[in-house]
C-alpha cells in the first residue's frame, strides 16, 4: 500500500472510532470479537494495522500484552463497572479500549 492509501484509511478509521458501554459491547464479547489493547496503544493504528492484515505486527503486540482477546475476567470487571470503552471495527473484530474512570485513574 502506498502513504495516500494509508493515510486514507487512517482517516476512514478515525472517523468510525467512538464510544460505546459496556451494554453495548456484550453481544460482540459473547460472539468472540472483542479485542482488548493496553492503555498506551493507539486504538486507530492498531484497526489500520489489523485491516491491513499486518500479521508480524500485530503478533508483535500480542507477544507484548498489548492487544488481546478480551477475557471472561474482563468482561466480569467490565460489567461490575459497567464500563465506558473508545471502539472501532475492523472486521471481524472490535477493537476496544476502557475509559478510566475517576477511580481507575
Amino acid at each position: 500500500m502506498n502513504t495516500e492509501t494509508d493515510d486514507l484509511l487512517h482517516a476512514k478509521l478515525n472517523t468510525e472510532t467512538g464510544q460505546i458501554g459496556w451494554v453495548e459491547l456484550q453481544r460482540h464479547f459473547a460472539r468472540g470479537a472483542v479485542i482488548t489493547l493496553d492503555q498506551a496503544m493507539d486504538l486507530v493504528a492498531v484497526a489500520v494495522a489489523v485491516s491491513r492484515d499486518e500479521r508480524a505486527q500485530v503478533a508483535a503486540w500480542i507477544a507484548a500484552g498489548q492487544v488481546r482477546h478480551a477475557s471472561d475476567a474482563d468482561a466480569l470487571r467490565w460489567h461490575e463497572r459497567q464500563s465506558r470503552f473508545w471502539a472501532v471495527v475492523a472486521a471481524p473484530w472490535v477493537l476496544v479500549q476502557e475509559i478510566p474512570t475517576q477511580a481507575q485513574a
